[in-house]
């Protein structure tokens, strides 16, 4: 099983900017601060593996981002949506198609190309989801994240917790 996971707006509040390349969060809270509570859902499910599909990836790079995880968290990452070789040998900071994809849209290129069946995102990017894909899909809110008790048990139940 993988989990598609997204950082801002899910692990913590969505209003994340970046001081230099060093991001903060812009409103109360910290960083990473409902992560303690995906990590207690992935420990009653061993198998589940992560791909990162945040823009940490694109901005920061896969090793920042990765790292800025908990180790347990870390520990189950293997992959991310954004590869540098997307810009085909621009700059990082050049603009490329996958830019312009929805979230969906990254998560199912990465989907097809791994010939996955058995899958969930959480994220708070939600538009653009087909309804035929609707129940990969926990929609966080962008404010509460997994902080909010009712979308922290639809990702337990999704990822195979009765």
């Amino acid at each position: 099983m993988i989990l598609f996971l997204d950082f801002d707006g899910v692990l913590h509040p969505d209003d994340v900017r970046l001081r230099g390349r060093t991001p903060y969060l812009a409103v109360p809270g910290e960083l990473f601060m409902w992560a303690p509570r995906l990590e207690t859902v992935l420990a009653a499910a061993p198998q589940v593996r992560l791909v990162l599909s945040t823009s940490w990836v694109r901005h920061l790079g896969y090793s920042r981002a990765r790292q800025a995880l908990p180790f347990s968290l870390q520990e189950r990452v293997i992959g991310a949506t954004w590869h540098s070789a997307l810009l085909g040998g621009r700059p990082r900071g050049d603009v490329c198609d996958w830019d312009f994809l929805s979230r969906y849209e990254q998560i199912e290129h990465y989907v097809r190309r791994a010939a996955l069946d058995r899958w969930v995102a959480v994220d708070d990017a939600v538009e653009g989801w087909p309804s035929a894909a609707q129940q990969h899909l926990v929609a966080a809110h962008p404010e509460r994240g997994l902080g909010d008790d009712e979308t922290l048990e639809r990702l337990a139940k999704l990822l195979g917790r009765p």
